[in-house]
């Protein structure tokens, strides 16, 4: 009798301990093996299921990365938070001349289609400026938002 409990309790301690370990997030298996394929070497993946599209949030080479894919497996876009010092000279020197009044709140490098591009957020008491990068040499402004003063 002790013997059959004890085999229940270990059949339901493997059970319960591998359907917590799935981090598919109900991502198909095209997503999956495409990932896998693309970042053989990423560790602590989880997943997170859009409307049009699966995010992969992994690390990969001490770096955490954003991977996203249509249903097809297609790989979108990847990304990652970046620093002011991480960007290209020219785009960093650019920002440093025309936005010296504000501070960085996000930075995002985005690759996609063999193509970089950067995303940053400026700010200050004011306003609220998002600027697209337009390859490597200048900025457009992507969007502008006034701060409800308080």
């Amino acid at each position: 009798m002790k013997k059959n409990i004890l085999t229940w309790a270990m059949l339901l301690l493997v059970g319960l301990s591998t359907s917590f370990a799935n981090t598919g997030g109900g991502v198909n298996d095209k997503v999956t093996k495409a990932f896998q394929k693309e970042f053989a070497n990423a560790q602590n993946v989880q997943w997170e299921q859009g409307k049009d599209f699966a995010r992969a949030t992994f690390t990969q080479n001490s770096q955490v990365l954003f991977a996203y894919y249509n249903g097809d497996g297609d790989l979108l876009a990847v990304t990652r938070n970046i620093t002011s010092a991480q960007l290209p000279i020219s785009l960093y020197s650019d920002v440093k001349k025309n936005y010296n009044n504000y501070w960085i709140s996000d930075l995002v490098e985005i690759a996609m289609n063999n193509d970089t591009n950067y995303y940053i957020t400026l700010q200050n008491g004011d306003q609220t400026v998002i600027l697209k990068s337009n390859g490597s040499n200048g900025w457009d402004v992507y969007k502008k938002e006034r701060k409800e003063e308080i």
